[in-house]
């Protein structure tokens, strides 16, 4: 009866491993004879055993000089399947983690959530890879390395889907192509060795891989579109006249006017752009009574046609910005500016006309860089450097860098921002905004070209709203009640 038990070396699997037991229990697997040496050397057998003795070795199917292993090959795979998860992850955490630590609704912070997850998971995966593609120690190797190629897969998915609707090239696009590329392929790799073989209940696996796909797609849905377009937005405006009073030193009349601007809606509002007017109108009257006045051009005008009105003037009494670029308000906040009116009591004005508008931006679709947008660039300065154009008319210019709420659009899509010029004239001032991907330079667009082109898509896609309101009130009430 032989002291020492044999080694059995088993034929090489599809991979070219062999496994090597002793007395019928497994010790080990190697890819070559020096990795065989190795597994004895931990059982106690010299360094330098023959290999070809059989009263120790037993080669079961294929002798010591089968080793079909190729090492480079495999390291290359191996390598492979570790970096493409580990970019996976990359990509995972950097898109979500600004939705996870800083977006506006529940729902987004979900998603950014779920990114980070599936991030982690893919960590997982990436350690697994080594183990599988290696000498498998841990039997659920491949079934995780299996969930981190799918998640690759959907995510990319995702990510490219949404590029499409724009096709915008950003530096994110390769990345996801590289990765669509691998998980493709990473999965084709699976599948041909089967390794979902060590699961338990595959069907059920592969339902509750579907099921957390279809729940990360219906989350990115709702986050992204449904949720932003549902909750209500108003902004409401109001204009309102006071008591006059006269000034007992000077022939003026100070008239006091209040404008306010109310978020009566669910949901936080951007000031993207605003402006008050208040004008003065001198009227000459007829007693002619056939029949309302110019009315064509008080439609094309969307002004007033009136029967007893000859013609009539309008002066500009007072004009400037309500609050500015970037000011912001909470659902119920609202801000007021009080202003005085001050017209001469020989003042030939039958009526005095104030007009509110504001632009205002829903924030649960995009974040401002409030610290840029706040900023007034006076195209007549040098310094401004990009924002100086001598040769335009003079205005202020307001530009800010934008965001969307779901870090998905924004990494699928060039950068947005916000740009608003402000027009000064003797007669009234006047406003221009758009939120496009072009970085306006008045030098080479001093008329809003290329900002215009977008404006129609971007307003829709954050949220861009514009409010007005006006209030007339008569000069001789306000007379009479002095």
């Amino acid at each position: 009866m032989e002291k020492t038990p044999r080694v059995i070396v088993e034929p090489p699997d599809s991979r070219g491993l062999r496994a090597v037991s002793v007395g019928g229990t497994a010790v080990g697997s190697a890819w070559s004879p020096s990795g065989l040496r190795k597994v004895l050397r931990q059982l106690g057998c010299p360094e330098d055993i023959d290999l070809e003795d059989r009263r120790v070795m037993v080669w079961r199917e294929a002798g010591s000089e089968i080793w079909p292993d190729r090492k480079w090959r495999r390291r290359t795979a191996t390598a492979l399947m570790m970096a493409g998860l580990v970019l996976s992850m990359v990509l995972l955490t950097v898109v979500g983690t600004p939705d996870a630590m800083g977006a506006l609704t529940f729902a987004q912070r979900i998603t950014g959530f779920l990114f980070i997850l599936a991030g982690a998971v893919q960590g997982l995966a990436a350690l697994a890879a080594l183990d599988y593609e290696g000498k498998r120690h841990f039997k659920h190797s491949g079934a995780l390395v299996l969930v981190g190629a799918l998640i690759a897969l959907i995510t990319e998915s995702v990510f490219l889907f949404t590029w499409l609707q724009e096709r915008e090239p950003t530096l994110y696009l390769p990345v996801c192509l590289l990765l669509f590329i691998w998980s493709l392929w990473a999965l084709w790799r699976l599948f041909k060795e089967q390794a979902w073989r060590v699961i338990p209940h595959p069907k059920g696996f592969a339902t509750g891989v579907a099921l957390s796909g279809l729940l990360a797609a219906t989350n990115f849905a709702y986050s992204a579109v449904y949720q932003p377009t549902s909750a209500p937005f108003y902004v409401t405006l109001t204009a309102k006249f006071g008591t006059p009073h006269t000034d007992p030193t000077r022939p003026f009349i100070h008239v006091p006017l209040t404008f306010q601007v109310e978020n009566t809606g669910k949901v936080p509002a951007y000031i993207l752009a605003d402006k008050y007017l208040v004008y003065g109108r001198s009227a000459g009257y007829s007693k002619d009574d056939g029949g309302l006045r110019d009315w064509k051009k008080a439609l094309e005008n969307r002004s007033d046609a009136e029967l007893h009105v000859a013609r009539s003037d309008r002066k500009t009494i007072s004009a400037g910005q309500f609050a500015g670029p970037g000011y912001w308000l909470h659902p119920g906040e609202g801000h007021v500016k009080e202003k005085v009116i001050q017209i001469p009591r020989s003042v030939g004005y039958d009526l005095l006309e104030a007009t509110l508008a504001v632009v205002a931006m829903r924030m649960d679709r995009g974040k401002i860089d409030l610290r840029q947008l706040q900023q007034a660039h006076p195209s007549w300065q040098k310094k401004e450097g990009r924002f100086h154009c001598a040769e335009c008319i003079d205005m202020l210019i307001h530009e800010g860098k934008i965001r969307h709420n779901n870090n998905i659009i924004n990494v699928t899509r060039k950068p947005r921002y916000v740009t608003v010029l402000w027009y000064g004239t003797r007669e009234e001032f006047d406003y221009s905004y758009a939120i496009s991907s072009y970085k306006f330079n008045p030098q080479e667009n001093p008329d809003l070209k290329e900002l215009t082109r977008e404006i129609a898509a971007e307003e829709d896609r954050y949220g861009v709203e514009s409010r007005s309101t006006s209030t007339r009130v008569s000069v001789a009430a306000l007379m009479a009640s002095l």
